[in-house]
């Protein structure tokens, strides 16, 4: 039974059912659903309709003298209610000031991230997850500051506000107006290419004729390739959130399953990698319970709102037990997404 094949009164009771177990966690009796459905039904209308759904796998009866609990499938049609015809939701004035502010601080993406992720699993009490990706960030300039001896901190600013940087020990001291030859020469040459192409010049040139190049400017060539090579692979990524996860965890989630995901959350690559499966464009992603491709998922559900501007991609997201609240989870994550994408397009 598909929910396409509910009926009205069907697809109300289940909606009124999954809103009653996500905010009491028991069992729902039917004299409750009739009270709080609005149908103007008796009870024993209301029990028919609900061995209708139990035979159709929407809902399941704990004991046999307890009420109904939604299974997966009755979180999947009460989700596409709540997406059907939805707008887009409005980012939070607050929230948007204090990554702003954070902005302001720090131009770093992964300060922004994390930032994102810390505010996203404060407000819903679960695991919360920021995620940016530029596959054609574009090269907007280097800078070097001397930190003393040999010592100089490499500045990489790309064309998507995000920021890069490493401490990398030249092979002699360089004195700072040196230094400022040196960046004005990289940008000269390689602002406005993509990073990996900026790579690939760097690397070319570093294996030419060295008499072609004075010593700055081989110096210069250097920096920028042990910068360019230590450039992460993988997109910024942050979670944040066990703490409220292990604190306000469902009895129906186990201890071994909640270590599973914490472990999970540390292998952060395991993370993106599942990510990216999930997500194949901006909208909204919900993965409920048994859809999970990962079995250590399967009693979580997750919830990403992804951004794409050019090349550039930003995903905020939350995993929670499958008894969460998907309104109010939805409203955070969709709104929190549009407040980065505003905050780094102002900012470049």
């Amino acid at each position: 039974m598909g929910s396409f094949e509910l009926s009205d009164r069907s697809r109300r009771l289940l909606a009124t059912l999954v809103r009653e177990y996500i905010e009491t966690g028991e069992a729902v009796s039917s004299q409750v659903l009739a009270r709080e459905s609005s149908l103007g039904v008796s009870s024993a209308t209301v029990r028919n309709v609900l061995a209708q759904l139990e035979e159709g796998g929407f809902v399941y009866q704990p004991h046999t003298s307890a009420g109904r609990v939604p299974t997966d499938r009755a979180y999947r049609v009460f989700v596409d209610q709540l997406l059907e015809g939805r707008r887009p939701a409005k980012p939070s004035a607050t929230v948007e000031v204090r990554l702003r502010q954070q902005a302001e601080r720090s131009p770093l993406m992964g300060d922004l991230m994390a930032d994102v992720s810390h505010l996203v699993a404060r407000a819903a009490r679960v695991v919360g997850f920021a995620m940016a990706a530029n596959e054609g960030a574009i090269l907007q300039r280097i800078e070097f500051v001397p930190l003393g001896g040999a010592r100089v901190l490499v500045v990489v600013v790309a064309s998507d506000g995000k920021v890069t940087q490493k401490a990398v020990e030249a092979d002699a001291a360089l004195r700072a107006d040196d230094l400022v030859r040196a960046a004005n020469y990289l940008n000269t040459e390689f602002a406005g290419l993509h990073l990996a192409d900026v790579r690939e010049a760097v690397l070319t040139r570093l294996q030419q004729e060295r008499s072609l190049y004075d010593e700055l400017l081989r110096r210069a060539l250097l920096l920028a390739q042990q910068t360019l090579d230590a450039l992460p692979a993988q997109p910024a990524f942050h979670v944040e959130g066990a703490a409220a996860l292990l604190d306000d965890a469902d009895d129906a989630v186990s201890k071994g399953t909640l270590r599973a995901l914490l472990q999970m959350m540390e292998e952060k690559a395991r993370l993106v990698h599942l990510l990216n499966k999930y997500i194949d464009g901006p909208g909204l992603t919900v993965v409920i319970g048994a859809e999970h491709t990962a079995p250590d998922l399967r009693s979580f559900s997750l919830i990403a709102s992804t951004a794409v501007d050019g090349d550039a991609t930003r995903t905020v997201g939350v995993i929670g037990p499958t008894r969460m609240h998907y309104s109010r989870a939805i409203t955070l994550v969709d709104g929190t997404t549009q407040a980065v994408s505003r905050v780094l397009r102002d900012s470049n």
